[in-house]
């Protein structure tokens, strides 16, 4: 599943979209997560898109123009990708959703399994179930390690559930939780409230780090995830442990561990990593 950095690098790679009108809409296949709404065909030509930004793993598309103003909602679900092309490009068996600007070029979403999404939000509506409990963002100041420890105060789960909660704070996914737990040597199945103050700046710097070093190399490209060039991110490079059973720790040379926590494949170094 496309994590932060791979929504950021999309978010980053549709920005040059800005400022363009809208000249018509294609949905080919409406099923998706939830259904798109086919309002979309009539509402959005002769719109402008206006702003691009990102909430947690949703792309926010801002567009105004004479009739309506709102915003765009995007999902990439679970195998989801977002492509700028030209307008006479093919559409494929799995390219469900287009947004073609008078300028020939196309916003085109392609979802194999269907779990992403396209949605409207009338007026910017903060109040979205899907926006409205969400935890704060990652790399923004507000997340930080009192936050942090107070966050956790009550929660008695590991601790790389914990950080993959959304409503603790947004986009951290399974692979950069195992990476950031890594990073900063603590144990994936610490009880999340066991976590000192000292402990938890480490995480949070980790965190941020970690994220950073993943949008600065585009993203990770596993299975599914490219750009909106359509080239591949490179940050499963650097990884240190996820996906790397049995390889040697590259701090210590021991063979990295694989458990399940959560219903989700962990990954880890029982040498380098404690509980306490």
């Amino acid at each position: 599943m496309p994590e932060l950095p791979e929504v950021e690098t999309t978010r980053r790679g549709l920005l040059p979209l800005v400022g363009n009108v809208v000249k018509s809409v294609t949905i080919r296949h409406p099923r998706l997560r939830w259904p798109i709404p086919q309002h979309l065909l009539q509402t959005l030509p002769n719109q402008t898109l206006k702003a691009l930004t990102r909430r947690a793993k949703y792309i926010l598309c801002e567009f105004a123009g004479e009739e309506a103003n709102g915003v765009l909602l995007l999902h990439l679900g679970m195998s989801g990708r977002i492509q700028v092309l030209d307008c006479n490009y093919p559409a494929e068996k799995h390219d469900h959703f287009d947004i073609e600007f008078i300028d020939g070029q196309v916003l085109r979403l392609r979802d194999p399994r269907r779990f992403g999404a396209v949605l409207w939000l009338d007026n910017h509506d903060n109040n979205h179930p899907l926006l409205n409990s969400l935890g704060p963002e990652p790399l923004e100041i507000d997340f930080n390690a009192k936050y942090l420890q107070k966050a956790l105060a009550n929660k008695t789960l590991a601790i790389k559930n914990a950080i993959m909660d959304g409503h603790v704070v947004v986009g951290v996914g399974n692979i950069y939780a195992s990476e950031s737990l890594f990073r900063s040597r603590i144990h994936p199945e610490t009880p999340a409230n066991k976590l000192s103050l000292k402990r938890c700046e480490r995480l949070v710097v980790e965190i941020k780090s970690t994220l950073q070093d993943a949008l600065n190399a585009g993203g990770s490209s596993l299975r599914d995830f490219f750009g909106t060039d359509g080239n591949p991110g490179y940050f499963q490079q650097e990884y240190f442990v996820y996906a790397r059973t049995n390889e040697p720790c590259k701090v210590c040379a021991r063979p990295i561990k694989t458990m399940r926590l959560g219903q989700r494949s962990t990954f880890y170094c029982e040498h380098c990593q404690k509980r306490q």
